[in-house]
């Protein structure tokens, strides 16, 4: 649980009501949102930061956000207030918990993720689906009724495999089927992260389709190639930009503007770059390699006109190289060091393919590391080892030793 859920558990029904009266209502009316035409949406609630309502109305009350407003507050069944997309859209699911949650997630990645509408709109497309599916198979029960009871994981996990099993038949490219799996996935994320699940009922289920997107633009460059690279760049900041790109698989325009304050160091292992805002929304990058290159640029622009960017540029208004130098830094070093791929020169883009190539690669040789842990609990699949046996934090554990192992292969020799 949050602070913020903590904060919210701790109120009575009663508090909740005056806290309607004294806080949500003000806010609607201010929003010119007339409390007499209906109840506020999931969106506007989670927009104004009234989000942790729905989790405290959940699991200590026992009532839906539908149920406060309607039976508790006597507002009206309706959503005028809401975005108009969101509020005419036919979801076809009886669970109203199942719409809530989705709701939140969405109203969640829009506001803060800065999401194009059109990229919401498909997700919740994709998320309806999934949950029409799942009420068809396993009846109208909310999709996150079992996520807090560990004991509930290997039968969830099978109802949740049974929906992609008829996903599978139902799409006819593995590429659509990995965007569906992606969005699932990510909500399910959202509520261990954020609304106190114990676990990600899906956690695993890539390596179980081995579905891949085959489409010709995904060339990359192999080990041997970023060896090469790296051994080419002569310098701390040439040396940190390929690490940037390769070992951490950032952009080239996150590289071109990666600050300090981004970077959380600590003692134990548990490295990470923060991003307010990405491709897919805010995120975090695990910092599995190359702190001690990292440390070294820190050192060497440390001074009282250091703004704290790690690839500074006096003729940029913005302070920071542009994502075009990171890419004409990178070709030069292939250059240098005389890599091509099918007789092409790389390109930056491509070391980030190199990074999901070698995860994947480490993903394998950490379910290969599990054969001998199945072996002892009687099971032929690693796989179930994976789902059923291990926490969240020792999967993570075991599949960041495992990339750091493959990233010390290409870049721990200079």
């Amino acid at each position: 649980m949050t602070e913020s859920q903590y904060q919210w558990a701790r109120k009575s029904l009663s508090e909740l009501v005056d806290f309607y009266y004294t806080k949500i209502r003000p806010a609607m009316q201010e929003d010119d949102y007339n409390p007499k035409h209906g109840r506020p949406s999931y969106e506007w609630l989670a927009a104004n930061g009234f989000s942790g309502l729905s989790y405290t109305l959940r699991e200590h009350h026992d009532l839906t956000v539908k149920e406060f407003f309607v039976d508790e507050v006597g507002l009206d069944d309706e959503n005028p207030g809401g975005n108009n997309e969101e509020s005419g859209y036919d979801w076809g699911v009886r669970s109203d918990e199942t719409i809530e949650a989705i709701q939140t997630y969405l109203s969640t990645q829009r506001n803060r993720g800065e999401l194009a509408p059109s990229t919401v709109v498909s997700r919740r497309s994709r998320l309806a689906e999934y949950a029409r599916i799942y009420e068809q198979l396993h009846g109208p029960h909310n999709l996150t009724r079992n996520l807090d009871h560990i004991d509930e994981r290997p039968a969830e996990n099978d109802r949740c495999m049974e929906v992609f099993d008829i996903l599978k038949d139902r799409l006819s490219t593995d590429q659509s089927r990995l965007k569906y799996l992606g969005d699932v996935q990510q909500f399910y994320d959202h509520q261990v992260r954020f609304e106190g699940a114990k676990y990600n009922p899906l956690d695993g289920a890539n390596d179980q389709f081995r579905w891949e997107i085959d489409t010709p633009d995904n060339k990359t460059v192999d080990a041997d190639g970023m060896r090469a690279i790296y051994e080419a760049a002569d310098s701390i900041d040439s040396q940190l930009l390929v690490l940037a790109l390769g070992a951490w698989g950032l952009r080239p325009n996150e590289v071109a503007s990666l600050s300090i304050d981004q970077f959380v160091l600590t003692d134990d292992e548990d490295n990470r770059i923060i991003f307010e805002q990405r491709k897919n929304g805010p995120g975090e990058v695990a910092l599995l390699f190359g702190v001690d290159v990292l440390n070294q640029r820190i050192v060497d622009l440390d001074g009282p006109n250091w703004d704290g960017y790690l690839f500074p540029s006096s003729r940029s208004s913005s302070g920071h190289i542009a994502p075009q130098t990171v890419n004409q830094r990178f070709k030069r070093l292939v250059e240098d060091a005389g890599v091509t791929v099918e007789a092409k020169t790389p390109t930056a883009k491509m070391s980030r393919r190199f990074w999901y190539t070698t995860y994947n690669e480490a993903v394998k040789q950490m379910m290969e590391g599990l054969e001998g842990i199945a072996a002892d609990q009687g099971s032929s699949s690693t796989e179930v080892v994976s789902q059923n046996y291990l926490s969240e934090a020792e999967k993570r554990r075991y599949r960041r030793d495992s990339m750091r192992e493959e990233l010390s292969d290409v870049f721990d020799h200079i």
